[in-house]
């Protein structure tokens, strides 16, 4: 920290605060915005018995369990959209390696609402009949009290760390999101909101005195920040709105890889293991390769 109100340290710093067995929130959503630099650093940190908390999860799941890194997977959905199936996440759980509890993409988005508001659970009324209620003993009947109808009370999300990538931040933590954002970008400020160790990294600190010009865009304060961290390209090979699109030929490589257990492995040793931190995995990516994926929007 470089001084009693800055809140800004290293990749290092966030990944000893998610410790093993830690129950974690991914920002982003299926193959946009994950805070990617954070997700390596915590396969090359070694780190295990995580529990993903999430809404619809895509490559950052998927790199964490082909890596052995997860225990437990709370979501509606993990795969990579147009480029197919998540392999890793897929055998993982063929064979056995890793829980997963089904929500509803609904239900899913609403369990963080819970926790943002502080609640013991969510109502629902549309589970009848379905077998998520049969598969998740988490979920429970009661009797609304108004109406004598059956809900069913869903468990919050109430994850113990949130990890998410942004645009812009200040050294107090202070977050910027930019005017024209999407789902993505809402779903991050209610993970934040709904958590009380929140670590940011972003594409750039700035100054006070931006964040002061754009106020009406910090979604996220100052006070909800426990750690900021400069990483640019940190969302790589996801799309970053605004400032750098979907890296497709690495995802396609991503997948080719993935098909096999050693493949996999390859890919690690190229991308994860063999790279000694975010600098150096930006090399192994290539400028040009990031020079042409680059995009530039207002805030």
């Amino acid at each position: 920290m470089t001084n009693k109100t800055s809140k800004v340290g290293s990749i290092a710093d966030a990944v000893t605060l998610i410790p093993d067995g830690t129950r974690l929130a991914i920002g982003g959503f299926a193959i946009y915005q994950h805070p990617m630099a954070v997700v390596r650093a915590l396969i090359r940190a070694g780190r295990r018995d995580l529990a993903i908390v999430g809404t619809v999860n895509g490559n950052e799941v998927d790199l964490l369990v082909g890596a052995g890194c997860v225990k437990r997977v709370e979501t509606s959905y993990v795969g990579l959209e147009k480029y197919g199936l998540a392999p890793n996440f897929r055998r993982a759980v063929e064979e056995g390696r890793v829980e997963v509890v089904d929500y509803p993409e609904v239900l899913s988005f609403d369990r963080f609402r819970a926790s943002q508001e502080n609640f013991t659970f969510w109502p629902c009324d549309y589970l009848g009949g379905t077998d998520v209620l049969a598969r998740n003993p988490d979920i429970k009947p009661f009797i609304c009290p108004a109406t004598g109808r059956t809900l069913h009370a869903v468990p919050p999300a109430d994850p113990e760390v949130v990890v998410l990538h942004a645009i812009a931040a200040d050294e107090r933590g202070n977050v910027i999101l930019p005017q024209r954002h999407l789902l993505p970008q809402g779903l991050d400020v209610i993970m934040a909101r709904g958590c009380d160790t929140v670590i940011v990294t972003v594409e750039k600190i700035v100054p006070q005195s931006m964040i002061r010009r754009h106020a009406a865009q910090v979604q996220i304060p100052s006070y909800k920040t426990t750690l900021v961290v400069e990483a640019p390209w940190g969302a790589h090979p996801t799309a970053l709105l605004g400032r750098y699109a979907t890296d497709d030929a690495h995802f396609r490589d991503y997948v080719a890889a993935s098909a096999s257990p050693d493949g996999f492995a390859a890919y690690l040793d190229r991308y994860v293991h063999g790279p000694a931190d975010h600098q150096a995995y930006l090399d192994a990516v290539g400028p040009g390769r990031l020079g042409s994926l680059t995009e530039f929007d207002t805030l």
